[in-house]
């Protein structure tokens, strides 16, 4: 089903509609290719003339004229070639151009399921190396494929009306390279196509090298990756090998007829010359016309080997294009969320539609506006999903999530995530000023209303030691900062969007207790109205919560106030002992297990 899908993806009229602004570029480009072509095609006439009348009669009169006619003929076809040149480079450029942009903006809009259906290696490839396939054969195209052609035509229709005979043996050597280049170039389609593959898994390789460069290192596994690396690198190189291999053989193949066609027609013109029956001019004609001809084709066989090597880069593209995003906004959106309240309406939800099971499994529950929530249970109990639902970075598969009293699938997108704040696990950062990335929560607060974020979620100690304070420069990921100031940094991130509710998904566990504790008594004294929703595996962090959810295979196990789930809870009981009376207070082994 998938591949009847693909075939039917409108996939030139999606790239070409990428033109936009560059459509005057792409239109002038072949008017001034055919122009190149027809001053090209006029100067072997003015050659004939100026052979048969100038220098066989010695008129010099005649071939100062013609010669100064051929000069300006030349000029022209210069001046277009130059233009040609100029326009489609725009052109091209542009269309590259406009396809990265508005696939990072398609990117940038789909929801957390739509980006699981690509690889981020692949998301890479299709934004940097299909589009520059992309780039390469649409200039081929509108410059080649209209200046070779005409050419081809042009030529061979001059031959035939100089010398039938004669033009008959470029049209046998156009028809026996024609099968050839056809031949070539359509065997080599699907070493293409391998090729592409094998670059996302190149590029996943590499990113996820980079991103993990610290615990290659800490582990020793240099070697591993490099040998990973290694069986792609030269799988590339092998399908490289094999394509360059099949396409070198065009070159000698078109020599062969280029050389043997001029060599064919020297020897008939020459006895055609003695015998009166054509003249040097023409002959000399003739010599030109085949090589432009023969020329012809080795450049559309050029546009051809461009346009396949990008046709499977054309689809991969069209594929990120046209990728509806799961989430979007309805017809009439709400754009004002009235509190914090959560309503879990029997919600069930699984990542893709053929899973055996749903992850998350008739969640019913109420949450009040303002309510401090903590979350437990063990690894894979579904603590994360449950919340990313909330926001709508995932839609829930059956059932209803409420907030303010609305179905989440009711409001603007952008409306509701900006009153809901979550600090993810991955705590992220990206390169510039603290400052710079604490704006991201809010754009236009002041420098009074960062200070306070930061205070309340306890990162100001830490900035104020910098020599640069708040204009310290954090590198890509934040790197050079530790796990518990990027958590602080991030909270702060997110309090500065003054939200409604707050989300922290075990976002305090590189901190101390004491820094925990302090960064839970600023929420309660200083975000009071919020709603805030925090998962830890630490009881610390969430036993003075209003309540707490335990979550157990995607299921609710309970969910009441801490005091009392301390009775009736079996998960909270193990891990409240295991904390508070020593052991390793972990949900996912038995109490004495090693």
């Amino acid at each position: 089903m998938k591949e009847n899908h693909e075939k039917k993806l409108p996939i030139v009229k999606t790239i070409l509609s990428e033109v936009k602004q560059y459509k005057k570029a792409s239109f002038l480009t072949p008017v001034f290719m055919l122009l190149e072509v027809a001053m090209e095609m006029i100067i072997p006439l003015l050659m004939t003339f100026i052979i048969d009348k100038g220098v066989e009669k010695g008129d010099m009169s005649v071939i100062v004229k013609v010669g100064l006619v051929m000069i300006a003929v030349a000029f022209v076809g210069l001046f277009a070639g130059v233009m040609g040149g100029k326009y489609g480079a725009l052109a091209s450029t542009g269309l590259a151009r406009n396809l990265r942009q508005d696939m990072f903006k398609k990117i940038n809009s789909y929801s957390f399921s739509n980006i699981d259906k690509f690889s981020t290696g692949s998301l890479v490839t299709r934004m940097t190396t299909d589009v520059t396939n992309i780039q390469n054969a649409y200039q081929m195209i509108i410059r080649m494929g209209v200046r070779a052609p005409m050419s081809l035509i042009i030529a061979m229709t001059l031959s035939f009306f100089i010398n039938a005979r004669l033009a008959m043996i470029y049209l046998y050597a156009v028809i026996i390279l024609a099968a050839f280049i056809a031949l070539i170039s359509f065997g080599s389609k699907g070493f293409f196509e391998k090729m592409f593959k094998q670059y996302d898994k190149l590029n996943s390789v590499v990113q996820e090298n980079i991103n993990g460069i610290r615990v290659v290192k800490a582990y020793v596994r240099e070697d591993y990756e490099d040998k990973k690396f290694k069986k792609i690198s030269d799988k590339i190189f092998s399908i490289g090998v094999k394509v360059e291999s099949l396409m070198a053989t065009m070159s000698p193949v078109m020599m062969v007829m280029v050389y043997g066609s001029i060599i064919m027609i020297s020897w008939l013109g020459a006895k055609m010359i003695v015998q009166s029956e054509l003249t040097t001019g023409e002959l000399m004609s003739l010599l030109t016309y085949c090589m432009n001809i023969l020329m012809s084709l080795m450049m559309l066989s050029f546009v051809l080997v461009m346009i396949l090597m990008s046709s499977a880069g054309m689809k991969r593209v069209t594929e990120v294009l046209l990728e509806k995003p799961d989430i979007s906004d309805p017809e009439n959106p709400i754009y004002k969320v009235d509190d914090g309240s959560i309503r879990f309406d029997h919600v069930n939800f699984q990542y893709t539609e053929d899973a055996e099971e749903p992850v998350l499994k008739d969640i019913d529950l109420s949450i009040k506006s303002g309510e401090t929530i903590g979350i437990m249970g063990g690894t894979g109990s579904a603590k994360s999903t449950l919340v990313n639902l909330i926001s709508r970075l995932y839609d829930v598969t059956s059932g209803r999530i409420l907030v303010g009293a609305h179905d989440v699938r009711e409001y603007d997108v952008k409306t509701l995530r900006d009153e809901v704040s979550v600090v993810l696990q991955q705590n992220i950062l990206f390169s510039g000023t603290i400052e710079e990335n604490l704006r991201w929560g809010n754009k236009n607060a002041s420098i009074d209303d960062i200070k306070k974020a930061c205070r309340e979620a306890c990162a100001d100690e830490f900035i104020e030691k910098f020599p640069d304070g708040y204009d310290t420069y954090i590198d890509q990921g934040g790197t050079n900062v530790s796990g518990g100031q990027r958590q602080r940094l991030c909270i702060a991130r997110a309090l500065l969007k003054k939200p409604k509710i707050l989300i922290l998904d075990d976002s305090t566990s590189a901190v101390d207790t004491a820094t925990d504790s302090k960064i839970r008594k600023a929420f309660r004294e200083e975000i009071p109205d919020t709603t805030k929703l925090i998962i830890s595996q630490r009881i610390t962090s969430v036993m003075d919560a209003d309540r707490i959810l335990i979550l157990d295979d995607g299921k609710i196990s309970g969910f009441d106030t801490p005091s009392n789930l301390l009775k009736t809870n079996k998960i909270y009981q193990d891990i409240y002992k295991a904390q508070t009376e020593g052991g390793y207070g972990d949900f996912d082994q038995e109490k004495g297990g090693l």
